[in-house]
């Protein structure tokens, strides 16, 4: 499998390339020559094959000969070593839960699947790989923690000061080690847009730097998983599934519908936003403009100008009437999120975080007028407790905190603040 830049003003590379470039040379994101379709037997068995041998049959095409067969094989296992519950809400609504990994967060199954291809696609080398990565929320922790001790790999993420809750700070603050946090004085879109300009900067050329953002195909792609995971689960229902996503840089559910084009009988997908909803009103009006971002309590979706959605957009060949058969958008307000972790209580005693809430009420609203013939499934990509404070104020119970959060939690905070890339720049260089 080749990879290409959707900027087209690169050449095509492999795997390996693609995952330790991270943005190709152009500053476009990598995107597979072709999508492969797998056969009618592999769904016909699906619930017959275990989890891992599901998923490696997902990924193998897309890192063809890059990784040994039995390397891969162990990659994929020890990714996917948690369980991922699916829990009925309502007679046709159920979440997914995404956060049973080690930072709680669904961000574990790419920067897992990542940290362990990069650490063997670098096995060999000499030279150090400086892991780059911007966060709104959950990614900072889980990349922190994929990458945590692996050899030749140092990290360095950036986040936005005030915009992250206190447990998702302690995450990606305290581990040290090979990790490093630098506290944005912006908002994530600034994160993203420096560790970008830091790919393309030919003064950082000797700093040998990838990224672990969704941008990068090592982390994009193995979302897949969780899609498979659930249609695996869910295929006795004889239902049209669709899944409502909670999309913040659309990686995620970008992944979804890269598993749908491979085959995977997924009948539709909705774009479940916050107010920072770029893609619903593309979706409504035809013309994509992204807008500045706005902070909610939903803060891991709090992206302006999402850098996955080049992909979908690609996917479906700038079709948007094309797209709009697949995908529909819509967008909550904070209120409308409070709402919805109240009525998912009431329902069914079931603690959603406010991203999961938003995935709710995504598929509440789609699923109004198709009740009989489909099965929906929301995603909830964060476990509550990383929203302690909301989630307790609004449904007025305590939240248990899990165990292996608690040391964490105990920790001081280490971080660097920054105000602008030329402090990013100064920090890489010294």
């Amino acid at each position: 499998m080749k990879y290409y830049s959707l900027n087209h003003n690169s050449k095509s590379t492999l795997f390996h390339d693609a995952v330790i470039r991270g943005l190709a040379p152009d500053r476009g994101l990598y995107f597979p020559e072709k999508i492969p379709q797998l056969p009618k037997s592999f769904f016909d068995d699906i619930e017959n094959m275990s989890i891992p041998e599901m998923a490696y049959k997902v990924i193998k095409p897309y890192v063809g000969n890059q990784i040994l067969k039995e390397k891969l094989i162990e990659i994929v296992s020890e990714t996917l070593d948690f369980n991922f519950p699916i829990i009925e809400i309502t007679e046709n609504i159920a979440a997914l839960e995404l956060f049973q990994g080690p930072t709680l967060a669904f961000k574990d199954v790419g920067a897992r699947f990542m940290a362990r291809s990069l650490g063997y696609l670098n096995k060999d080398s000499n030279e150090n790989i400086t892991v780059l990565v911007a966060t709104s929320g959950d990614t900072g922790g889980a990349v922190a923690n994929g990458f945590l001790g692996v050899k030749g790999v140092n990290v360095v993420i950036l986040y936005p000061k005030g915009k992250i809750s206190d447990i998702q700070e302690k995450q990606l603050t305290t581990l040290g080690q090979n990790i490093t946090a630098l506290e944005v004085d912006g908002v994530f879109d600034d994160c993203q847009e420096m560790v970008k300009t830091a790919f393309l900067d030919a003064s950082l050329s000797n700093v040998n730097l990838t990224s672990a953002n969704s941008i990068n195909v090592a982390r994009w792609l193995p979302q897949m998983f969780y899609y498979f995971i659930a249609y695996r689960a869910l295929k006795n229902k004889n239902k049209r599934l669709v899944f409502s996503v909670p999309s913040g840089n659309f990686g995620n559910i970008c992944a979804g519908i890269m598993g749908q084009q491979m085959g995977l009988p997924i009948d539709h997908f909705i774009a479940s936003t916050n107010v920072n909803d770029s893609v619903p009103r593309y979706l409504d009006t035809g013309t994509y403009d992204p807008q500045p971002t706005i902070p909610t309590l939903s803060n891991a979706m709090d992206v302006g100008n999402p850098s996955n959605f080049i992909r979908i957009q690609k996917i479906f060949n700038n079709d948007v009437v094309k797209m709009k058969k697949v995908l529909s958008g819509f967008r909550f307000t904070d209120q409308e999120t409070k709402k919805a972790l109240k009525e998912i209580y009431d329902l069914k005693n079931y603690v959603a975080d406010p991203h999961g809430a938003v995935g709710y009420l995504g598929l509440k609203q789609y699923l109004a007028e198709r009740k009989e013939s489909h099965y929906g499934i929301f995603l909830e990509t964060a476990h509550p407790v990383k929203f302690l404070d909301t989630v307790k104020n609004t449904l007025k119970i305590e939240v248990d905190i899990p165990e292996r959060l608690k040391d964490t939690l105990s920790k001081n905070k280490v971080s660097i603040p920054i105000k602008d890339y030329s402090d990013l720049k100064a920090f890489l260089l010294n």
